[in-house]
């Protein structure tokens, strides 16, 4: 069973959705389901920028309470 979710959309998008799925002999909602779960596949299967694996690991042994303590030193908090 699908769930029922509900969009605030310029009622001109609206229209030219309508008759964009009309044309081809879909839904809006058919539509809209189609492109998230495309983009969601997609974001699953992204590799992750050079920088980012370039980072990966270098916090490795890092205490997360000693950044805490430097920003109430740094802001006063």
């Amino acid at each position: 069973m699908a769930n029922k979710l509900t969009l605030n959309v310029d009622p001109a998008v609206v229209k030219a959705a309508k008759r964009y799925a009309a044309a081809r002999g879909r839904s809006v909602s058919q539509l809209v389901e189609a492109y998230l779960s495309a983009i969601s596949a997609a974001a699953a299967t992204e590799t992750p920028p050079p920088q980012l694996a370039r980072w990966r690991g270098s916090m490795t042994g890092v205490d997360a309470s000693d950044h805490e303590a430097w920003l109430a030193e740094k802001y006063g908090t």
